[in-house]
């Protein structure tokens, strides 16, 4: 299994980004996907995520600006980002995992199925 993070990038508060995630090496059409960030010094935390259900969850400071969504192959898994703020400026990790809960979502450890990261730096 691999995950190929890419959209990562520099803009300015309020501006906009859009990662997608790229899952290979399996059928990915019935695992759940998600996204979780890690500033410097912090622990990783989870942005977003999409249940196999479809069933969505997002981090709290993160609701209605982020929206989590796959495409129709439902091997990729995107996140567009809009009103990005400084504090949002992390490394974005995707992650999957074929058997997890929709309650669960937000526990890294939960996950199977890391990616190697995308940096987002917001600018004040």
């Amino acid at each position: 299994v691999q995950l190929q993070a890419c959209g990562g990038g520099l803009v300015q508060a309020g501006g906009s980004l859009r990662l997608s995630c790229e899952a290979s090496g399996r059928d990915f059409r019935s695992w759940s996907m998600s996204w979780f960030r890690q500033a410097p010094g912090k622990q990783r935390e989870f942005v977003a995520g999409i249940h196999r259900s479809g069933g969505k969850s997002y981090e709290e400071s993160v609701k209605g600006r982020f929206t989590i969504s796959r495409a129709s192959a439902r091997n990729t898994v995107d996140l567009q980002m809009n009103n990005l703020k400084p504090e949002d400026t992390a490394v974005y990790y995707c992650a999957t995992s074929s058997s997890i809960i929709l309650s669960s979502m937000r526990y890294d450890s939960m996950w199977a199925y890391w990616g190697q990261g995308t940096q987002v730096t917001v600018s004040s």
